[in-house]
């Protein structure tokens, strides 16, 4: 159930059989040469709701921004700060907990290490607020090493590379234009740096090349048995019992 399509008694008459909604999270940001700069939102939304499709589950509207830092530069990426993500995250927790939801997954449609602190600390926060609160904080990328790291060809594939591509060329393959030349990020260990296009210059970690529609099919279907699967722990969690 896509949250934003219901009316207020669609709603009420819901919330009787479903407890449980998924935040999917993403960003606005580069995404190589070919891909579009909404993929990581579009891959949370997607999965998200080839779930909602098997079972009662509200999908919330995605949050299209995010913090990028490691893209920061590149053109056509947006960014937040960490304490604005978290912000948010906090504001819309709370809001769903008080309709009435009690087991809420932000999923995160962005690997980024900055960007996905800054949402695990809202929700050890929110945990600590809300004893009645179940929550999951999880990316897709967590979802995905899982269970489909076999089918990937390319090592350490992370950003706009084989599995992207294989997902955007399965789901919207209208939008893929093309592709973009293989390649990993050589940011020096340890040092902060101001010209990030310089040590990642195509913005693309792995190898688009190797993509394919049918990866991009078989992966989103192992990463919604995997959130499925993180739901229905989610719901029968009991810390306290």
């Amino acid at each position: 159930m896509r949250l934003e399509e219901l009316t207020t008694p669609e709603f009420v008459a819901a919330l009787a059989t479903c407890r449980t909604v998924v935040i999917p999270f993403g960003t606005i940001e580069e995404h190589g040469l070919h891909l579009p700069l909404g993929t990581d939102t579009f891959q949370a939304l997607d999965v998200a709701l080839r779930v909602a499709a098997r079972r009662p589950l509200f999908v919330a509207p995605p949050i299209h921004y995010g913090v990028c830092r490691s893209t920061a530069n590149h053109p056509g990426t947006l960014t937040l700060r960490t304490e604005t993500l978290k912000a948010l995250a906090i504001d819309l927790v709370n809001s769903l907990h008080q309709q009435g939801l009690l087991h809420i997954v932000l999923l995160s449609g962005h690997a980024g290490g900055t960007h996905n602190a800054a949402l695990l600390d809202a929700g050890e926060q929110l945990i600590a607020m809300h004893p009645k609160l179940n929550l999951a904080v999880v990316t897709e990328y967590d979802l995905a090493s899982r269970t489909g790291r076999h089918l990937i060809e390319t090592l350490n594939d992370a950003h706009a590379g084989e599995i992207e591509t294989s997902r955007l060329l399965h789901s919207r393959p209208q939008l893929v234009k093309g592709t973009s030349p293989a390649e990993m990020p050589q940011f020096p260990l340890g040092i902060l740096v101001r010209d990030k296009c310089r040590f990642w210059p195509g913005g693309v970690a792995g190898d688009p090349g190797k993509a394919s529609a049918a990866k991009g099919e078989a992966i989103e279907a192992l990463v919604a048995d995997a959130l499925e699967e993180l739901i229905d722990r989610l719901e029968q969690w009991r810390e306290n019992s």
